[in-house]
């Protein structure tokens, strides 16, 4: 591991001051994803700015029904937290559903989303990668790629986002808020990751040196009748190959309002549009279901050994709705 400094913020404007002054610093919350990429070379910062202890650690329910969520809220924090589950359970699934009790309890909000890839190309610093070393290849292409992206991706890239988080986040039109030395802003998480493109090593718009501060999810009466269901290779502590974070709300068998969002299938937490598109008005039933599935998967581009992902998301799809739509009936 390359020798770096290290040294506690004190407050929000001076930990972005420090990153400010030293291009080669990275902000550390949990390390539950840094350290180990330091570890492996992937990351080799000169310094580590630990802002575990601003004061972004609270859960605040907002006046129009919303809720802020501090960036140093731990990710057991954050789905033990009532109003989440209240307002929120997919939210508070999608966090249970990843990693362990003990990384859950270090890992932060503001960390989960800027995680990296777990492609092991990406890990491998003895194997070429874009992401790495931009205009080095992609041989994740060519070579092991059965749980690589099979929308959104590029010939430069084909690995995928591995947040659970993300995924409910981006089903609910999470806004993420930020500081830099410029001051403060904010992105909404749609726009938040960058498409792959010639460029897969930008992964978010973030401004240089920009502190993640908060994310603040809008009021979203359907977020309250929602899940979130991750497929995995083992029953516990693994990424997911196929994951689907949903909402529906139904009335006399038509469909209101529906949220949904893909996980573990693009380099960003995948919004299903034109699935929802095709499902607002349409009849809560298991073809109109499959329909809306297929219209999204349309453009799908699975590689050699990646396309049974397709068929996975489209079921499940139809199984969390249906399961949602039959809870309305009763």
């Amino acid at each position: 591991m390359k020798e770096f400094s290290y040294q506690r913020a004190l407050d929000i404007s001076g930990a972005v001051a420090l990153l400010d002054a030293d291009p080669d610093a990275r902000f550390l919350g949990g390390g539950t994803n840094l350290v180990d990429l330091m570890k492996t070379g992937v990351e080799r910062p000169a310094r580590l700015v630990d802002v575990r202890e601003l004061p972004l650690d609270r859960i605040e329910v907002l006046q129009d029904g919303g809720l802020r969520i501090g960036a140093t809220v731990t990710n057991s924090d954050l789905a033990a937290h009532p109003e989440v589950r209240r307002r929120y359970p997919a939210l508070t699934q999608a966090v249970l559903a990843g990693a362990s009790g003990q990384l859950r309890n270090m890992a932060t909000v503001g960390g989960n989303l800027l995680q990296r890839t777990r492609c092991g190309y990406f890990a491998d610093v003895t194997k070429p990668c874009n992401k790495r070393e931009p205009g080095s290849g992609c041989p994740a292409v060519e070579g092991e790629h059965h749980n690589h992206a099979i929308l959104g991706a590029s010939a430069h890239c084909v690995a995928t986002h591995p947040s659970d988080m993300g995924v409910a986040l981006a089903a609910f039109d999470a806004v993420v808020s930020y500081e830099t030395a410029d001051g403060p802003g904010e992105l909404p998480l749609a726009g938040f990751y960058l498409p792959v493109g010639d460029t897969p090593h930008r992964e978010t718009a973030l401004p240089p040196g920009a502190l993640i501060t908060g994310v603040t999810l809008p009021p979203a009466p359907v977020a309250a009748h929602s899940r979130y269901r991750k497929v995995r290779e083992r029953a516990s502590y693994a990424f997911a190959i196929g994951s689907i974070a949903a909402a529906l709300d139904v009335k006399d068998g038509v469909v209101q309002d529906v949220r949904l969002a893909f996980g573990a299938v693009a380099s960003r937490p995948w919004r299903a549009r034109t699935a929802e598109r095709a499902l607002t008005g349409a009849p809560a039933d298991a073809e109109t279901f499959a329909a809306a599935a297929d219209a999204e998967l349309a453009a799908a581009e699975p590689l050699p050994h990646n396309g049974y992902k397709v068929t996975l998301m489209r079921n499940l799809v139809v199984a969390v709705l249906t399961e949602l739509a039959e809870e309305t009936a009763r």
